[in-house]
């Protein structure tokens, strides 16, 4: 890594981080809006905004620590991004932005603070204790797993194409991947994946590996009705038509419709023929498929939190009163979305999130509820970053006996 910069570089970031701490912007939006806003910058300073734009958002609370206060215009944002810099190896320049920053009295600062989890990981006081009531010994570990980089890791699209071309393919464009699965490919260094020959032919989506895990644990046959009813844009939709091989009906629905409209995109490029959108305007749509599909696959709403290497400003935009609406809204899909499956049939249940709470507990709650009789658990599986390596994300499967 060059450790030289520029201070056009140091402005971009400085103006993403206010729009994303101070008008609650996204930062994987407001990253890309501000890329897209020079048209100058070349590719080492586009990844150099983004590394350490993230990098900032991360460790947030840590460098607001060792400043003392939380940065409010701009001379504050250059100076928590002066301290991230010695954070990073970096050794600032003679700017008068960085002016009174005392390397060494950062350096010690940051040593200090590894003591304590909340300043070490940098996450908010009510998180912390969220962790360590639901995930106790392993919370530790995971929490330090979360912040690290995540890794790019492809599916390959079966419908198209298999592991050895895709590889083939992504090496005659520089581009070095390593079989981690029969279909998964990890990627070993980060290069730009949508503008390859293979992505745009549909041979590979990049999804995350504990993401994956989904789809197949559902067990589909060609010929079957299957239903996606939280789709999103689709990934797991596309998946699902690659075991299906193109065979039977898959019906994806979602509330959002522009999602869907996406996902329609990436079917046509994927030589997926047997799926149909329907977005959930009403719950007439659900009633309409009561008792009629062979599979289910619930991926709900969730906190995320099992994604946070991805969304590190997740952790500043949550609270327990967001986890509270979505555990609600779980335990709602599960109730009313299980109707639609015919007896004989099989549901998934998933989340990205590293809470038991969100996961085996809403399985546990709803086989003990009305609308659980006559279902049983088949398989149930917690994915933690630090022990797969991958996303934190949770995979059940329950079986309609009567």
């Amino acid at each position: 890594m060059s450790k030289k910069f520029y201070a056009a570089q140091i402005q971009a970031i400085a103006e993403a981080l206010q729009n994303i701490f101070q008008e609650e912007a996204y930062a994987d939006r407001e990253i890309a809006r501000v890329l897209k806003a020079d048209k100058r910058r070349g590719s080492k300073d586009r990844a150099f905004i983004a590394e350490h734009t993230y990098g900032i958002v991360r460790y947030y609370r840590l460098y607001a620590y060792v400043e003392g206060s939380e940065p409010k215009g701009t001379a504050e944002w250059w100076r928590l991004i002066g301290i991230h810099l010695i954070h990073a190896g970096f050794t600032l320049p003679d700017w008068r932005e960085f002016a009174g920053l005392d390397e060494q009295g950062v350096k010690e600062k940051l040593i200090a603070a590894e003591d304590r989890l909340v300043l070490r990981e940098s996450i908010p006081d009510w998180l912390d204790e969220v962790g360590k009531e639901q995930l106790a010994d392993e919370w530790p570990a995971t929490i330090a797993a979360l912040n690290d980089q995540a890794p790019v890791v492809l599916r390959v699209n079966t419908l198209k194409a298999d592991s050895k071309q895709v590889i083939e393919e992504l090496a005659r464009e520089g581009i070095v991947v390593e079989p981690i699965a029969e279909h998964s490919l990890l990627v070993t260094e980060r290069k730009n994946l949508f503008r390859t020959k293979a992505f745009q032919q549909g041979h590979f989506e990049v999804q995350d590996f504990s993401s994956q895990q989904a789809a197949p644990a559902l067990e589909v046959e060609p010929g079957q009705l299957v239903i996606d009813a939280c789709a999103g844009a689709g990934g797991k939709s596309l998946h699902l038509a690659a075991l299906m091989e193109n065979k039977g009906r898959l019906l994806s629905l979602d509330i959002h419709g522009w999602k869907l409209e996406e996902l329609k995109r990436r079917a046509r490029r994927n030589g997926v023929a047997n799926l149909e959108t329907r977005p959930i305007t009403s719950t007439k749509v659900i009633k309409r498929l009561a008792g009629k599909a062979d599979r289910v696959l619930l991926d709900v709403p969730c906190s995320g939190l099992g994604v946070l290497r991805r969304n590190p400003d997740a952790k500043w935009k949550l609270s327990p009163e967001t986890i509270d609406r979505v555990v609600a809204e779980q335990d709602n899909i599960l109730s009313s979305y299980s109707r639609m499956v015919k007896e004989g049939g099989k549901m998934v249940y998933a989340t990205c999130s590293i809470l038991p709470r969100e996961n085996g507990q809403r399985v546990e709650h709803f086989l003990s509820s009305e609308a659980g009789r006559g279902w049983e658990l088949e398989y149930s599986h917690s994915y933690l970053p630090q022990r797969e390596g991958y996303d934190g994300f949770f995979v059940s499967r329950l079986s309609k006996t009567r």
